[in-house]
């Protein structure tokens, strides 16, 4: 059989901007029409602009923040969520010009 599939509506800014030195939210919430299980993982995305490959560099799973150790974000990105509260937000300090790109919050919720 299949199993049900819920959908998750997940919300992020359109564009967000940062002035170089300073630090920015990147902010994520979802909204999911079952409980937030403790299985739940965020992963979140970068990709340069003018490259095509995107790059993980933040995983939340098993109740832990994982900052990916490669990449450019390692030293610089803060875990400012709470699933709990359905918010998967993170913020960059120390913005460099090559941070500009797409950031893309992924939020899964496995039954």
């Amino acid at each position: 059989g299949v199993s049900p599939v819920s959908p998750i509506h997940v919300y992020t800014q359109r564009e967000v901007y940062g002035t170089v030195g300073a630090s920015v939210t990147l902010s994520c919430s979802f909204w999911s029409s079952e409980w937030i299980s403790e299985d739940i993982s965020i992963t979140w995305h970068f990709q340069a602009e003018g490259t095509r490959d995107s790059i993980s560099i933040f995983h939340y799973a098993q109740g832990q923040p994982y900052i990916d150790d490669v990449g450019s974000f390692k030293e610089r990105m803060e875990w400012v969520g709470n699933p709990r509260r359905k918010d998967g937000s993170i913020v960059i300090h120390g913005l460099e010009p090559s941070d500009n790109g797409t950031f893309t919050c992924d939020v899964k919720n496995p039954p």
